[in-house]
């Protein structure tokens, strides 16, 4: 069994939203926390059935329980709340009158947030559950991280790519013909295997149109069509006091590495080769981003380029530690230009570069280097810091 970082002390604080890709493993994770709670699955046709012809059974039920705020043993949990957001006008008035705790959990808080769906008045915590990372898996591989992915079912299969394949025609018919998204689910597929290969950059909606045959506006919809579901997000660029002239447009990232694997149609990737580099950023991104949510600080999250081509992967906080990921065993001067350029400007930043080197080591002027294993303890067991 995996532990994942969330526990049941998180999510017992309130009532919570869960939010989460599909298979990111949040129903696995709260019939483990609660295995005896009051549990509604909204996937199941039959729970569906019977919730959306009279929503006041959710309620009628919770009081037979006879659970108020005070004696209430088990948190109360609908899962994929999304699929009917007319539940939650009875679980904010079961809040209001009886204080009950719920957890709600989602793989697509479009329709809530762009529907104008109730979001109880600011009584829900919302937390995300991301695929897995490094902290949560007992001898972790990088390899295998790359190779397949984080996603809890993909990573431990000896073989991943049908269930990956399989992931992406579920997404494409649960989300996007399920919520109506696009009528062109041709065009949407062919945008996905685009995308894919935008992962890590800069968007050209007008390149990425003219590749799937569709209009630039379209194309940019469903870059946020994808943002919205949970399946990507976007890295700002740094904007603050800045002596160079900067580059301030996103950067777009699927949220899992072996998505991207089987969209860009990469295979076993090879240390050395630009696809591992490449995988090996977005694996660093995807840890990144969990641990700014999971440790509760959500120290931003950026990047830094100049118009002149020089750059940083990844900017934590305000401007405290500067972090390059380098996939190379042996890295050289020029692996660590961006930091310098950097550290010009920011001396009080922490600057790390972080790569497959066998031991750690500081350079004359204060960069650190860090094998990926390194970096990684020092990050889950709250290591780093400004110095």
């Amino acid at each position: 069994m995996i532990n994942r970082i969330i526990d049941a002390d998180t999510l017992r604080a309130g009532t919570c939203f869960l939010w989460g890709p599909r298979q990111s493993g949040k129903s696995t994770l709260l019939r483990q926390l609660f295995p005896k709670a009051p549990y509604y699955d909204l996937l199941r046709a039959n729970e569906f059935r019977r919730l959306n012809a009279d929503p006041s059974i959710l309620s009628q039920e919770c009081a037979a329980l006879g659970w108020s705020q005070q004696n209430q043993p088990q948190p109360i949990i609908i899962d994929e709340i999304q699929k009917l957001p007319e539940l939650l006008d009875e679980v904010h008035s079961l809040i209001s009158r009886h204080g009950l705790q719920f957890l709600l959990t989602g793989s697509s808080p479009r329709k809530l947030l762009r529907g104008g769906g109730n979001l109880l008045g600011g009584r829900a915590i919302r937390r995300q559950l991301f695929p897995l990372v490094s902290a949560e898996i007992e001898d972790f591989s990088l390899q295998r991280a790359l190779d397949h992915g984080l996603l809890p079912p993909h990573y431990l299969a000896n073989d991943p790519s049908p269930l990956i394949s399989a992931y992406v025609s579920d997404y494409l018919r649960e989300e996007v013909l399920a919520e109506a998204l696009t009528r062109n689910l041709p065009a949407f597929q062919r945008f996905l295997e685009v995308a894919a290969l935008s992962n890590g950059q800069i968007v050209n909606y007008t390149n990425v149109a003219r590749e799937v045959g569709v209009a630039a506006n379209t194309a940019r919809g469903w870059f946020e069509v994808l943002v919205d579901t949970l399946v990507a997000s976007w890295l700002p660029a740094w904007r603050k006091r800045q002596k160079r002239r900067v580059i301030e447009s996103p950067r777009f990232w699927f949220f899992d590495v072996g998505v991207v694997n089987d969209l860009a149609r990469r295979s076993k990737l090879l240390p050395g080769s630009s696809a591992f580099g490449a995988a090996f950023e977005h694996f660093l991104f995807m840890e990144l981003r969990a641990h700014a949510s999971y440790r509760g600080n959500n120290r931003q999250l950026s990047y830094w380029r100049t118009t002149s081509g020089i750059e940083v992967d990844f900017i934590l906080g305000d401007a405290e530690i500067a972090v390059e990921a380098k996939s190379t065993d042996s890295p050289t001067t020029d692996h660590m230009k961006g930091l310098r350029a950097w550290k010009e400007e920011h001396p009080r930043s922490r600057c790390i570069l972080v790569c497959r080197a066998v031991r750690a080591r500081t350079t004359d002027d204060g960069i650190e280097i860090l094998p990926v294993a390194t970096f990684l303890r020092r990050l889950w067991d709250g290591e780093l810091a400004t110095t």
